[in-house]
């Protein structure tokens, strides 16, 4: 079998950004809306930093308004639930998004429950995760495995139903929305995690992996099924031999390689697709929470 091909997050990316680009035009030409997106960080860890530095860049780039909050990594949990009652007030703020990690004095799922859901770009209200969960059209959907799910529709032509996926990975950020979005495709789906009796037997059926577990090269290309297509979420920083380090996902790309009918790499696959799918987003719910209907993106 020659080498899995690439699914090339970054080239996708792009068209996505360029479809909202395409969106809000249009929305500025025929409503006289500009959707804004609001963002906070609190303190200053330096890869939260440049990811909201990145998130403000292509908010602009794709002609919507950038709101940027930076608070000192001091700020109570009160000082910062009041800047949220802020914003969800504000009708030029159709999205909000708080910067995780939050500092150790602020509950986290405190401030996620005081962010509008309606403004809950993110995903993360649990009013949204309801919503995914019973298949509601009104879900804001999470960034990352909403990226994951237009990357295989592309790489399929939207033909999933009755594949066969297995997600490596039980988060609430990642594991659980790709489960109800794979679900709602009508694909088969196992939830693999840390304790599943025999990984690779599982991913030995799967036509679809979908690894987000935070373990560096943990998904090995033997365990697969000739032929199956990898979303690798993984972003893990290892020690190179020679010295140094570099990145790699949660599979062994090298051996998946050589078994997979196609593959994202790490970095350059699904990373690209969080930040447009904020964008897309965002669109989504400025239309949403202003009677209009949603271009397609």
């Amino acid at each position: 079998m020659t080498d899995a091909a690439i699914i090339d997050g970054k080239a996708f990316a792009a068209g996505l950004r360029d479809r909202v680009a395409t969106a809000v035009a249009g929305l500025k030409r025929d409503h006289g809306l500009t959707p804004g997106l609001a963002v906070v960080l609190v303190g200053e860890d330096p890869a939260s930093q440049v990811y909201v530095r990145n998130k403000g860049k292509q908010t602009l780039e794709a002609g919507m308004e950038s709101y940027e909050f930076k608070l000192p990594d001091t700020t109570s949990q009160e000082d910062l639930l009041a800047k949220v009652h802020e914003l969800n007030a504000d009708p030029k703020v159709n999205g909000i998004l708080v910067q995780l990690p939050l500092p150790k004095q602020i509950d986290e799922q405190a401030v996620l429950a005081a962010i509008d859901p309606n403004k809950d770009v993110d995903g993360f209200h649990v009013v949204n995760v309801g919503r995914l969960n019973t298949g509601s059209a009104d879900a804001l959907v999470p960034c990352t495995p909403l990226g994951c799910l237009l990357l295989l529709r592309d790489y399929f032509g939207g033909a999933l139903s009755g594949k066969k996926a297995v997600v490596v990975g039980r988060s609430n950020i990642v594991g659980k929305p790709m489960f109800n979005l794979l679900l709602q495709e009508s694909c088969t789906v196992t939830v693999a995690h840390s304790r599943t009796a025999d990984l690779p037997a599982e991913l030995g059926q799967a036509d679809i992996v979908v690894a987000a577990v935070g373990r560096p090269e943990m998904v090995k290309g033997e365990w697969l099924k000739p032929g199956a297509v990898v979303i690798d979420v993984g972003i893990n920083r290892i020690e190179k031999p020679e010295g140094g380090t570099r990145l790699v996902g949660d599979v062994d790309f090298a051996g998946a390689s050589k078994v997979a009918a196609a593959i994202t790499p790490v970095p350059g696959g699904v990373g690209p697709m969080t930040i447009a799918c904020l964008l897309r987003n965002t669109v989504t719910a400025a239309c949403r929470q202003n009677g209009i209907d949603e271009p397609s993106m």
